[in-house]
């Protein structure tokens, strides 16, 4: 029975899947990083006064106004990166984070394409063609709906 199990689980497939984890845990760490920095200490959604002065200053770029951009962009950072540790919505959350990226990259920092942007664009694009792996909740949504469906 374990060499069955074995044999349907091939090396590659597990390289893949803790792959596709880690490269989940790390482009979300970059963004939650990032939303830490634009909350008061302790608090979930409380933007800080410096986060308002660098939308409405350093970001002017972004063609959103610094009261929506600000908010926007703090909870996309808290929530797209849980999503990809979860490996929930995965496909969605990496695509949102690309965009992000995209607005940084043309609106605020036109400068910064190789370092980090260009990383930061791939890792999403990666997620966004491969998805989660199996080692997400998307992976056992679809099997619960594959066995939903057989049944």
């Amino acid at each position: 029975m374990i060499e069955n199990l074995y044999r349907k689980i091939s090396a590659s497939q597990i390289a893949r899947d803790v792959s596709l984890l880690f490269l989940r845990i790390g482009f979300g760490v970059v963004f939650f990083r990032s939303y830490q920095t634009k909350v008061e200490d302790g608090t979930l959604f409380e933007l800080t006064d410096t986060t308002f002065f660098l939308f409405e200053e350093e970001y002017a770029g972004v063609p959103i106004p610094a009261d929506i951009a600000a908010p926007l962009a703090t909870y996309a950072e808290f929530f797209l990166p849980l999503l990809l540790l979860l490996g929930l919505g995965t496909r969605v959350a990496a695509a949102g984070l690309v965009v992000m990226t995209l607005v940084i990259q043309l609106f605020v920092y036109p400068d910064a394409w190789w370092n980090p942007h260009m990383s930061w664009v791939a890792m999403g694009l990666i997620l966004v063609v491969f998805g989660p792996g199996r080692v997400s909740l998307d992976h056992l949504i679809g099997r619960a709906r594959n066995r939903h469906a057989a049944a």
